[in-house]
């Protein structure tokens, strides 16, 4: 159950940008191939029929390096985590291969483990996601390693993500008080944090104990708690045994059983997936809808798994129709923006903010319109006020490095003497549009440090930097995932996904877009509809992936009267 959950994870970081700038060059043939992993060929297969046979999908066990690197002296809150993953007399050790669909399109594989040794166990879980945008293939690794004791209690965790030439580590550890020592790693610097252990919740063993215990019977219904480390969060989820019926493996009939299993995302609704168990309850198929597309996992052969991808453009799949062109977006006062569910089961999770307001109606239509706030002038920064949700605007986070000293060199370069929180924001919004000098679509989803040290990325890259430089000189910005329309990337004209920032300034959260500023559109405008907002983490922006695919725009009304520009 909880390699698709890790999928959904990868889909974010890769989905969140696929509109955001200028059409792009025309990138030549062979550089979209999606290469093998293994040198041996793979299997022949169709795009949307594969067929493996000859072996098990449960593979001999392979050697392979601790997910948890050896403790050093200055790392005192790893090294029992470390310790505990480095067994030296494996008891049992199981991997299984499975391979990763989008659309009928074989674009990647997981690869589960598992190990007892010790008395501990260590389950390890990898993910690997190969997608094209508009011609420019997109990679995501992620490693989520659990230590638990035999009985299913948490001790330890590790997740690594490599996007692209970055890479960001996450460690935790946890006490006999139940608090989570945290260590993040980017860019060879070292974030410390804590955070209480969610009461009741379980991690891979334990999840595994709880489905053993429950067993397969047919129509049974549970509960249990998932913490999940790659987002640091404790997930609610409800378990439903369906009938046993025989499932195709990509060629192989077995006779599994199916379970349903909705995951709740705070403010994101819900995640449901599928899955087909064997009788040890290990998923052999799982299927998930995701941003409108339909993902599945099948266990398979090692070499196939492993083998060739296909290549797979999304960004048209993640663009939506606009029911009329959109021109001088910069002279608009406001738009108003019908939004249809596009299925009977869509609960669609649209935020208010000071820029958008939301009203639902009876028939399901929600109604969004979309009026940028100018920032009130004479507010001073640094924020000095007390509420509580603003000020968790002004922490450094995973992704919002505010407190590292290459992005508080930056900021103070930006904002120069100024202490007017308007002009401030401005000029970040100008310093970031000019300082990322390799606009492209190469990078999956990087941090706020990896940015400023590579000057590369898409929208996304421009989010994170503009709020954590925003951040670091005291005022309290968000990070905004949703559609902005575009009216031509890629031979497309629509809504596309995007990412930009806000700012608090004078008790308003105001719109900023550097990523559109640097093309030469100027900003954020009413372009712009948002489906999440954050602190620049991937957990914040599970609503992108839930609602897009969900709805259409039946109906635009443009207010054209005085914009901001």
């Amino acid at each position: 159950m909880r390699v698709w959950y890790l999928v959904s994870v990868c889909l974010v970081l890769a989905l969140v940008a696929t509109g955001c700038k200028k059409e792009p060059e025309p990138v030549p043939e062979e550089a979209v191939t999606v290469k093998p992993v293994l040198e041996e060929p793979a299997p022949e297969k169709a795009a949307s029929d594969r067929k493996v046979r000859g072996k098990p999908a449960l593979e001999e066990p392979v050697p392979e390096k601790p997910a948890l690197e050896e403790a050093s002296p200055e790392k005192p809150a790893l090294e029992e985590a470390v310790r505990l993953n480095s067994p030296s007399k494996p008891a049992v050790e199981e991997t299984e291969h499975f391979a990763l669909f989008m659309e009928g399109k074989k674009v990647g594989h997981a690869i589960q483990s598992r190990v007892v040794a010790d008395g501990k166990v260590t389950t390890t879980e990898k993910v690997s996601i190969t997608i094209s945008r508009a011609a420019v293939p997109v990679t995501i690794d992620m490693t989520e390693t659990c230590i638990e004791t035999i009985d299913g209690k948490p001790l330890g965790f590790e997740v690594v993500q490599e996007l692209a030439a970055m890479t960001m580590k996450v460690a935790g550890t946890v006490d006999a008080n139940d608090a989570v020592n945290l260590t993040t790693t980017s860019m060879g610097t070292e974030q410390m944090s804590t955070l209480e252990w969610p009461s009741g919740a379980v991690m891979a063993e334990g999840l595994r104990l709880l489905q053993l215990k429950k067993g397969l019977k047919e129509s049974s219904t549970y509960t249990a708690k998932v913490f999940s480390p790659g987002v640091l969060q404790a997930l609610d989820a409800q378990i439903r045994v369906g009938a046993k019926q025989n499932v195709d493996l990509l060629g192989r009939v077995v006779a599994l059983t199916e379970v349903t299993t909705i995951l709740n995302i705070p403010g994101a609704g819900e995640i449901v997936s599928t899955s087909y168990v064997d009788e040890n309850l290990r998923a052999q198929k799982t299927i998930m809808p995701v941003a409108g597309m339909q993902i599945e996992l099948v266990a398979c052969a090692k070499e196939f798994a492993l083998g060739e991808n296909d290549v797979l453009e999304v960004v048209e799949k993640m663009f939506l129709a606009s029911p009329e062109p959109l021109d001088n977006l910069g002279s608009v006062k406001s738009i108003t923006y019908d939004l249809i569910p596009t299925t009977e089961t869509s609960n669609l999770i649209i935020p208010s903010n000071d820029n958008q307001s939301v009203r639902r109606l009876k028939n399901g239509t929600v109604i969004v319109m979309v009026e940028p706030v100018a920032a009130p002038a004479g507010a001073r920064f640094p924020y000095k006020g007390r509420d509580k949700a603003v000020l968790e605007a002004m922490k450094p986070t995973r992704f919002v490095q505010s407190d590292h000293k290459e992005i508080i060199k930056l900021a103070r370069r930006a904002v120069g003497r100024t202490k007017d929180v308007a002009e401030a924001i401005k000029r970040i919004e100008a310093f970031v549009a000019e300082y990322i000098e390799n606009k492209n679509l190469s990078v999956g989803y990087a941090s706020a440090v990896d940015v400023a040290a590579s000057r590369q990325g898409d929208c996304s890259e421009f989010a994170v930097l503009t709020a954590a430089m925003c951040r670091a000189v005291g005022i309290p910005a968000q990070v905004v995932t949703g559609v902005a329309y575009v009216k031509d990337f890629a031979g497309l004209q629509g809504f596309g996904g995007h990412a930009w920032t806000q700012a608090y300034v004078g008790g308003k959260w105001v719109g900023l877009d550097a990523a559109f500023k640097g093309t030469g559109r100027g900003g954020y405008d009413a372009g712009h509809i948002a489906l999440a907002v954050g602190n620049g983490n991937p957990e914040d922006f599970f609503n992108l992936v839930t609602t897009l695919g969900q709805f259409k725009i039946d109906k635009v009304i443009v207010n054209k009267g005085q914009g901001l520009k």
